[in-house]
């Protein structure tokens, strides 16, 4: 059998990292490969290279993402640019509405959780930092596709769309409906879209030339968070930090 190619061995490497989930601790080598459907004996190699480099660390028998994997993320500097721009913003928001609140950018059809300030006593939410979730079943995931050229609608539309509760819009149509509402208003709604019992108002970061940035969201339950009195103060939030980042 031929050796593997350098990029062949780079997209395993990659296939072993991604394979890790954002709610367990640690995961052993044969359910590695398992998820990734590489034999276990190139699991084993790979997952010993990235030990002896400190990205992933050993667990008893299994192993976890390593702290330099964390270190290395830091230094991306989109999401350490926003992020920091973003966080006098997002600690108003939470003080002026008591919820949670979310900073997101667009990667292909998923939203990336950059930052997330909880609210104490706020409800369990499917976000976490480092997380992804599709962009149509979000809040902050529609509220930049509003805002994206054609191209990446369609792209969207075309991967299909999941459901990730009973009320998950999955109809291709009616999103184009949805995003067009959102363009109009600045806002977009999560009505228990991306979990049952979890509501939220998002609105866009925009640059200077119009792109997307990333958004910013409010989140909270369905029955005690008011979606009207909280998305005026979303919007004012997004429209500021957007101005900060250079809009004008």
């Amino acid at each position: 059998m031929a050796a593997p190619t350098d990029d062949t061995y780079l997209h395993r490497v990659v296939a072993v990292l991604g394979a890790f989930r954002g709610e367990e601790d640690a995961v052993g080598a044969a359910e590695l490969a398992r998820r990734t459907g590489l034999p276990k004996s190139t699991v084993h190699r790979i997952v010993l290279a990235l030990v002896e480099e400190g990205l992933l660390e050993r667990h008893a028998a299994h192993v976890r993402l390593g702290m330099r994997l964390f270190e290395i993320g830091q230094r991306v500097p989109r999401q350490r640019v926003l992020r920091d721009a973003a966080r006098p913003y997002m600690q108003d928001l939470r003080a002026a509405t008591g919820q949670t609140v979310h900073l997101a950018i667009l990667d292909g059809a998923e939203v990336v959780y950059v930052d997330i300030l909880a609210a104490p006593g706020g409800p369990p939410l499917p976000s976490r930092v480092g997380g992804r979730l599709p962009a149509h079943a979000t809040g902050v995931g529609k509220a930049m596709l509003a805002f994206c050229p054609p191209e990446t609608v369609r792209a969207v539309l075309d991967g299909g769309l999941p459901r990730l509760s009973e009320r998950s819009t999955v109809a291709p149509g009616l999103l184009l409906r949805t995003l067009a509402a959102v363009r109009r208003a600045g806002v977009a709604y999560d009505q228990e879209e991306s979990g049952l019992g979890i509501v939220c108002a998002a609105s866009p970061v925009l640059g200077a030339g119009g792109e997307v940035l990333g958004a910013l969201s409010v989140s909270g339950r369905s029955g005690r968070m008011r979606l009207d009195q909280v998305s005026p103060a979303v919007h004012t939030a997004a429209l500021a930090l957007s101005r900060t980042l250079g809009r004008p």
